[in-house]
């Protein structure tokens, strides 16, 4: 494949119009939202004489209303017009910057003043993350919305890149309020790219919006062994992982007692390993397998615990870039594995479900990770941090080979009589309990052992002399228990 190939299969989300619009309101906004994540805990730190315990508590303000309002956010994404949902809750978030800013520049700020914003963003964010997710299905094509996915995380971390290392010059040269006035500013570029967006031109279902509410999301994941493992991954490596926030601030105040200019250093080098990662996933096409997730996981457990013994600022640097790679990879592979196996009319309350793991057990994470560096460190917390990662990994690998032995087996190609047995099999156990969008479903109940081809009705075969799957095969499967294909 060329560069230029290469360059267009990676941007192929970007061809269309609304999803552009979106993606560059979204580049202003978030990198708005990092510059103001590193002027606040910054201006945090510097009231309260660098202790760990009031950035945890900063946090944890910032995501509890995550944990508890997430999945009614989801409900409101699978009943509402998420482009006019988008519109409110980026308006509400820049009167919020807006009023922080004026009090860090009148000079009456305090510690409470920060947390009551802090939970006022928490309280939109439990409503716009599930909604912007899942509105991404709306702005492209069902096959392009892993691409589409993918390009978010990397105008994501681009946002990650520029946003904290400005913001750690501006500090230094204007001030905090400075900041937060900037990014005040930047959800105008946000709202304006949702109001320029052409309704007649999103995918929308009616379907969605007859399906029940929390609990009946609730149940249909409950009813899908292949999200189960991947959210309870999720859950347990957010819990204990994703808590930078707290940890990288004290990791350059405290162990290399540098400046706010070589903080935004240590989360800008965190970003560029993500975007690289981000880059890397445009080009998935499809939905990634279980041990795709399993093995990000792993990636980033090890790096984690490596950016803990960095016993310099420059080998902290490179280990924290791996470990934003890691994080990413994993990350990326667990929403498109939960995202692409969902059905649309689920879709909200599904990713309102992930995201809930995903940041919702971030109040929790950060007062853990602020008391755990309080006594041991900001080396000792990541270290301690990654042993739990790996240990939960390695539950998942057991869990995930008892449940398919042979997840943890090489891929191998099946012979023809293999592939005959295998489908023969997979067409006795198909039944009520299977998942009908699965494509690899025998292969669920089989073991992960490589390519599988299915044969079609009688008599058609492919060009190797292996059966292929047709449509009259479709049509004579029963229906799963998640309905019909």
């Amino acid at each position: 494949m060329t560069g230029a190939r290469l360059l267009d299969h990676m941007t192929a989300s970007l061809r269309v119009r609304n999803f552009r619009l979106f993606a560059l309101g979204q580049l202003a906004s978030v990198t708005g939202t990092w510059m103001m994540v590193t002027a606040q805990d910054w201006l945090v730190l510097r009231m309260t004489d660098d202790s760990a315990a009031a950035l945890g508590a900063v946090t944890a303000a910032q995501f509890a209303p995550v944990l508890l309002l997430t999945l009614v956010g989801g409900r409101l994404a699978d009943r509402l017009d998420r482009r006019r949902l988008l519109v409110v809750a980026n308006t509400v978030s820049g009167l919020l910057a807006l009023a922080l800013a004026l009090a860090v520049l009148s000079d009456r700020v305090s510690l409470g003043h920060v947390i009551a914003c802090a939970v006022g963003v928490g309280l939109v964010n439990a409503v716009e993350i599930p909604v912007r997710m899942s509105f991404i299905g709306e702005l492209v094509d069902p096959e392009l919305v892993p691409n589409a996915s993918a390009l978010s995380a990397a105008y994501f971390n681009v946002a990650r890149v520029l946003g904290p290392a400005t913001a750690g010059l501006l500090i230094d040269a204007a001030g905090v309020g400075a900041v937060m006035l900037l990014n005040a500013a930047s959800y105008l570029a946000t709202v304006a790219g949702l109001h320029r967006i052409r309704p007649a031109e999103l995918r929308r279902t009616d379907e969605r919006r007859a399906q029940g509410g929390v609990a009946a999301g609730l149940r249909y994941v409950a009813g899908r062994t292949d999200l189960v493992l991947p959210l309870a991954l999720t859950a347990v490596v957010a819990l204990v992982g994703f808590n930078f926030q707290v940890t990288l601030p004290l990791l350059a105040r405290t162990v290399f007692h540098t400046d706010a200019g070589s903080f935004g250093l240590l989360t800008a080098g965190m970003a560029v390993g993500s975007l690289l990662a981000a880059l890397a996933t445009t080009l998935r096409r499809g939905r990634p397998g279980e041990r795709t997730v399993l093995v990000g996981a792993t990636a980033f457990g090890v790096m984690l615990s490596l950016s803990g013994m960095a016993p310099t600022f420059a080998t902290a640097l490179i280990c924290l870039s791996l470990t934003g790679a890691a994080m990413l990879a994993f990350a990326q592979s667990a929403n498109h594995h939960v995202q692409l196996g969902s059905d649309p009319a689920y879709r909200g309350r599904v990713m309102a479900l992930y995201t809930l793991l995903l940041q919702g057990t971030t109040p929790f994470g950060a007062l853990l990770t602020g008391r755990l560096a309080d006594r041991v460190g900001a080396r000792g917390a990541l270290s301690v941090s990654g042993a739990v990662c790996l240990a939960a990994v390695l539950a998942a690998w057991t869990c995930a080979a008892a449940r398919r032995p042979g997840i943890c087996a090489p891929r191998r190609l099946l012979s023809v009589r293999d592939s005959r047995t295998n489908h023969m099999e997979a067409r006795r156990v198909r039944g009520p309990g299977n998942d009908p969008q699965d494509p690899h479903r025998a292969r669920r109940h089989l073991g992960d052992r490589g390519p599988v081809v299915e044969p079609a009705s009688r008599g058609v075969r492919s060009r190797r002399g292996a059966p292929a799957l047709r449509q009259a095969d479709r049509a004579g499967a029963p229906e799963g228990r998640d309905g019909p294909r």
